[in-house]
Formats: C-alpha cells, sequence, structure tokens
C-alpha cells in the first residue's frame, strides 16, 4: 500500500520541485548546469545536492533537498520543544528543499529559500507530532523599490491564499527579526517570509507549503530578467 502520508507526500513534492527548479534556472543561465551528487546519511536517510557554478548569470548556486530519518536525541527533543508543546525523544521523519542563488552581476540580488516537514512518532500516517517550515528571502546589493515590492507582493499573495496557516504580516516580521545583523545594527537584506513550527491543519499545511515552493520563481525570476543585462564592472561588483 503506498504511503499517502503527509511526510511522503511533502517528499515527493520537493524532490519535483527540486528537478523543476534546476531545468528552469538552467533555461535562465544559459551556459552552466547543475552537477547532482546525491549522499546517504549513515543513521538513516539522504538526499540530493545539486550545485551550478560558472555561469553566464549565476556565479554560483544550490538547490538541495534531504529526507532524513532515525530516533531524536533528547537534547534536539528539548531544543524543538517550546512552552505550548513538550517534544520527547522519538523516531523522527524530515523532509525539505533549501536553496541560495549567488548571481554574477551586482545588480541581481542574492535569494535564498526553503521549504521543510518535520515528523515525530512510530507512523508517520498518524504521527504524534508534525509541523512545517520555511521561507524566503532576497539579499541586493543595489536596491530597487520595484523589485522588494515585487518579491514581497508575490509572498503576500501565496500567504492570502492560506489565511488559515499564513499570516504575511506575522512572516514578514519574523523574517525581519531572523535577519537582522545586532552587530552591525542592519538587516541583510531586504526580507521576504520566514515561518517555522507550523502546526496548523496539515492538509491546509501542505496545500501552502507547496503553494510557496512553486511560487519561488514567480518571486525571483522577475527581477532576475529585470537586472541582469544592466551594464557592470569591476567598481560596481566591489561596492
Amino acid at each position: 500500500m503506498p504511503d499517502d502520508s503527509i511526510a511522503a507526500r511533502m517528499n515527493a513534492f520537493v524532490e519535483d520541485l527540486q528537478q523543476r527548479l534546476c531545468r528552469r534556472l538552467e533555461d535562465e543561465d544559459g551556459a552552466a548546469t547543475f552537477r547532482r551528487d546525491e549522499w546517504t546519511r549513515e543513521e538513516g536517510g539522504g538526499g540530493t545536492t545539486a550545485v551550478i557554478e560558472g555561469g553566464d548569470l549565476f556565479e554560483k548556486g544550490g538547490v538541495n533537498t534531504s529526507a532524513v530519518h532515525g530516533e531524536l536525541p533528547e537534547r534536539m527533543a528539548e531544543a524543538l520543544g517550546d512552552e505550548e508543546h513538550d517534544v520527547e525523544p522519538a523516531p523522527f521523519f524530515a523532509t525539505g528543499l533549501s536553496l541560495i542563488l549567488h548571481p554574477r552581476s551586482p545588480y541581481v540580488p542574492t535569494a535564498h529559500a526553503n521549504f521543510r516537514h518535520f515528523t515525530l512518532g512510530d507512523d508517520r500516517t498518524d504521527p504524534d507530532d508534525q509541523w512545517f517550515g520555511g521561507g524566503a528571502d532576497l539579499t541586493p546589493y543595489y536596491p530597487f523599490l520595484e523589485d522588494v515590492q515585487h518579491f514581497h507582493r508575490t509572498w503576500k499573495a501565496a500567504c492570502d491564499r492560506h489565511p488559515a496557516v499564513a499570516d504575511y504580516e506575522a512572516f514578514k516580521e519574523k523574517c525581519d527579526d531572523y535577519f537582522y545583523l545586532p552587530h552591525r545594527e542592519e538587516a541583510r537584506g531586504v526580507g521576504g517570509i520566514f515561518y517555522d513550527y507550523v502546526r496548523a491543519e496539515p492538509e491546509a499545511a501542505l496545500a501552502f507549503s507547496k503553494d510557496a515552493g512553486e511560487h519561488f520563481t514567480e518571486a525571483y525570476l522577475p527581477i532576475v530578467k529585470r537586472r541582469r543585462r544592466t551594464d557592470w564592472g569591476q567598481r560596481e561588483r566591489a561596492f
């Protein structure tokens, strides 16, 4: 009988999304392709690292997936718990996709995103606990207001489609807090959304996570297309 659990469907989604993102980003670059490396974890599970470098558009980037499982150590269980949820040592399964893109042109922003799911319990179809996390953020070196507005509008629209799960203003504030650099008293980049320990109704939370993952290219690539042909030299790159 096939595994129709939330965990299995999230894992299938991130693996498929990785393939589609790599193809789309290769098409945008036009010169470089992703090099893939499959790895295994001794304690259980593994993943695929996909790296692109030396391209016309992307100097370096990665789109990586993982699906790992095992016994959650007590120290990690304590770290994952909070005032509302006690987390006990138990079998776990975690899957997700993370990406980072460093363009060659200083006028094209760096982007980061990740989408993940964590399950606790012996039975993934009826877990003791599960939650989603993820987000996306943008780091421009030469900020343009229309780019920042486009990036945030896209994520707000994604959140607004799932009001039972996602609160754009709360997710935006968490992102701002997460990427604030206190020693420099400034933010890293222009933000985006960040969420963790989302324990909404599982089907609804999965739908939001998939919608968010699908819309990374909508949030990012129009900015890339708008800025990649802007002339630049060593002075702009060293800024």
